[in-house]
């Protein structure tokens, strides 16, 4: 996509508002790989998806910034919750006040943690999981959460095309594309699933649970 068209695309879309604007900039300004953040054209079909879904609890796998955690909340209903974990406890001074101050703040539950550890003790069983961790560990994360995700419910796997790297054999030692590599075909050759990856920025996959 040329950027004239990403311009176009995003003059067409829903604006991402002055808040997430002005964290999208923070992100890249005082964090190391800003560009991880979804963004706006990104950020704004995790809020459609989630008004779409309708779920009523929503798990995030990686925070980082929060952003979309915050653009997923934001499609959220008002009796609806969503968990967002994030591993790397030195993000917590960063992200825990965009989050707290951001106006859908009374939606999210901001948790410091491994979230295929903890979120399966929670209690609670999603509708809708973003995977948005570690790329070398997407395939045991999926399986440690599938016993806590309703049937029928939806998971989103973010940057599932990597860059490209996924079809590039110079990465073939690279871990985090062999991980990907790895959750794709299983995705791919799982009959729980029905999938689609949409090559949307990095790639992103679209899985439903069977019935």
């Amino acid at each position: 996509m040329t950027d004239e068209l990403q311009q176009y695309v995003l003059a067409h879309s829903e604006p991402e508002g002055d808040y997430l604007y002005r964290l999208y900039r923070a992100t890249n300004i005082y964090l190391l790989h800003g560009r991880m953040a979804s963004g706006h054209l990104q950020g704004r079909l995790l809020k459609m998806l989630v008004q779409m879904i309708r779920p009523k609890r929503v798990l995030e796998v990686g925070t980082f910034s929060g952003y979309s955690a915050i653009c997923m909340a934001e499609g959220l209903e008002p009796d609806a919750k969503l968990y967002t974990y994030e591993i790397n406890d030195e993000q917590e001074d960063f992200t825990r006040p965009w989050i707290e101050n951001s106006p859908v703040a009374d939606r999210i539950d901001f948790r410091i943690g491994d979230a295929a550890q903890e979120a399966p003790h929670l209690g609670v069983m999603f509708d809708l999981v973003f995977i948005d961790g570690d790329k070398r560990h997407y395939v045991e994360t999926f399986e440690a959460l599938m016993p806590v995700i309703n049937k029928g419910g939806f998971v989103l796997a973010d940057n599932t095309l990597w860059d490209g790297h996924v079809t590039d054999p110079a990465y073939d030692r690279d871990q985090q594309t062999v991980g990907i590599r790895r959750f794709n075909d299983y995705i791919a050759d799982n009959p729980q699933v029905e999938q689609v990856i949409l090559p949307l920025r990095d790639g992103l996959t679209l899985i439903r649970i069977k019935s």
